[in-house]
């Protein structure tokens, strides 16, 4: 059986931290920025956890066997 690979979509969104938890960046930080406060702005430049409900499911394509 052949190697699993990496799904590189996954690899350029996601982070695995030491812990083993999945890092990712926050949505809505890539335009129409005018209208949104400077507060929201500081928080959306911010990482994040991804949810608990869906670390399995991003675990699998960015651990490649």
């Amino acid at each position: 059986m052949p190697k699993m690979k990496t799904h590189k979509g996954t690899a350029k969104r996601f982070r695995l931290t030491g812990s083993g938890k999945i890092v990712r960046r926050r949505s809505n930080k890539g335009h129409i920025l005018e209208k949104k406060s400077p507060k929201r702005k500081r928080k959306l430049g911010q990482k994040t956890l991804v949810d608990v409900a869906d670390t399995k499911r991003i675990k699998k394509l960015l651990v490649s066997k």
